[in-house]
């Protein structure tokens, strides 16, 4: 006996996507990321050396530069979504208006420090 009159669960055509799950969602997969990428720098800096001139040739390359600035970024996203989520633990930013500026500030604030962290690292600034 089929019955058609179950509601039926909402699609993502209809569902509407907030920032706060948007980067819920980037968080775990940027951790998830930035765990693989630690590992396999570990793994070179061990069996290769610190001392190869591997490393060198790979930050000189353009490959190189978009993989430095793109590690820079997500570890400067991890670090800024962290304190977000701090600021939740202790009890502030539930406001849909607070929570909706607070991932602005966390989505643009990270493209900064990824690029500040980079030149740093470069001895730039």
């Amino acid at each position: 006996m089929e019955n058609n009159n179950n509601p039926l669960s909402p699609h993502l055509q209809v569902y509407r996507w907030h920032i706060s799950s948007l980067l819920s969602i980037t968080h775990r997969i940027i951790g998830i990321i930035n765990f693989l990428i630690i590992n396999i720098i570990l793994f070179f800096l061990f069996f290769i050396g610190p001392d190869n001139k591997f490393f060198q040739i790979f930050s000189d390359s353009l490959f190189g530069k978009f993989f430095i600035i793109s590690l820079c970024w997500s570890f400067s996203f991890q670090i800024l979504n962290e304190i977000r989520h701090l600021a939740w633990d202790i009890g502030y930013g539930f406001d849909l208006k607070i929570s909706r500026i607070t991932g602005l500030v966390t989505i643009f604030g990270s493209f900064v420090l990824g690029v500040l962290f980079y030149l740093i690292g470069k001895n730039v600034i």
